[in-house]
């Protein structure tokens, strides 16, 4: 089968498109014929280095996916040949405290595709049943494939672990990203209050039609005072961020006391000055957060198939063009998610 894969460590050359081979399916295990898989930062760090993953070479790269069940067992009771799915990304060992507590996203054997895994960069992939669920109708192939990765972490992020409310103000930095954009499109479904912040003014603007209530400039603007300002002084309820060191002043300063903050991510850094005063003083809450569980993904399918929710797409490719893909997730000028068209539809 045809995949895009890496054979060490570096730039763009490293990363092949070529043959790899389609191992046997095991029982419990499901063979989905990929229709669309999306790029996440993941892909970059495993190009770029893989340090502190486990992973053998060649590795076939992409977390996320969707696409049509192939051959899965024929006692399964709930997937059949020909039925359109969505994969979870991490493959958890259900035996830990962690999974037998209910949460598999702590689990303390998890493998993610296309990091300890093969992943959906292919024509083919294999993965347990469990793995699996319906796709939602009204979505095209990569916008189903899109909330795999980013909006499941932006759901849990918010409803599982920061608990938004719909009558609370929440901050989101660094909007155009795929985390960000997917926490500001479930913030505002249910009504809550988004205030957004970017380097670009047309990111700010694309946010509003989208349903922001605020955009700041974060090179041009003080966030937190901008944000007080917004807020008559107040603050907001929670700050979801994945850029660490380089907002983390501003994202402390910007919320209520008793606020929430919750993080996924330190793309700038991840040894902020930790503000003790201020935290125990205003009694700020953090919270870390990665993924989500099984639970949390047929939950947020739920919510995507009744709301009717899209997420957004910035460009689509080839399997072939993974190479221009991948610069322009590097680039940082996307907004949405860059998805990898995989199969014929």
């Amino acid at each position: 089968m045809q995949a895009a894969f890496i054979t060490g460590h570096g730039g763009n050359d490293v990363v092949q498109v070529g043959e790899r081979s389609l191992p046997a399916r095991a029982p419990g295990q499901v063979r989905v014929r990929m229709q669309a898989a999306t790029l996440n930062q993941v892909d970059l760090y495993m190009r770029n280095s893989g340090a502190g993953i486990t992973h053998r070479l060649p590795q076939t790269l992409g977390l996320d996916g969707a696409g049509i069940v192939e051959e899965c067992d024929s006692d399964d009771p709930l997937l059949r040949p020909g039925q359109e799915v969505v994969i979870h990304p991490g493959v958890a060992c259900g035996r830990c405290e962690f999974c037998q507590g209910g949460d598999s996203a702590l689990c303390a054997r998890i493998q993610f595709l296309g990091e300890h895994r093969d992943g959906t960069f292919a024509q083919w992939v294999q993965v347990p049943a469990a793995q699996l669920f319906p796709k939602p109708a009204h979505l095209d192939w990569a916008e189903a494939a899109a909330l795999g990765v980013n909006h499941l972490t932006a759901w849990r992020m918010l409803f599982s672990r920061a608990r938004l409310q719909p009558w609370e103000t929440v901050l989101i930095f660094g909007i155009g990203g795929g985390v960000s954009l997917a926490g500001l499109q479930l913030a505002q479904a249910i009504g809550a209050r988004v205030i957004v912040t970017s380097r670009e003014d047309g990111k700010l603007e694309r946010a509003r039609l989208l349903g922001a209530a605020h955009g700041i400039n974060s090179r041009t603007q003080d966030v937190a005072k901008e944000v007080l300002s917004l807020t008559g002084g107040r603050g907001v309820d929670v700050v979801l961020e994945n850029v660490g060191e380089a907002v983390w002043p501003s994202a402390l300063k910007s919320l209520v006391r008793g606020g929430r903050l919750v993080t996924c991510g330190a793309t700038t850094g991840d040894q902020p000055g930790a503000d003790l005063r201020r935290l125990f003083v205003r009694q700020l809450q953090i919270f870390g957060s990665s993924l989500g569980n099984l639970g949390e993904f047929r939950d947020l399918l739920h919510f995507v198939q009744r709301t009717g929710l899209r997420p957004v797409i910035d460009s689509r490719f080839a399997l072939g063009d993974v190479h221009t893909a991948l610069n322009r997730l590097e680039s940082g000028r996307h907004f949405g998610k860059i998805a990898l068209h995989l199969g014929d539809a």
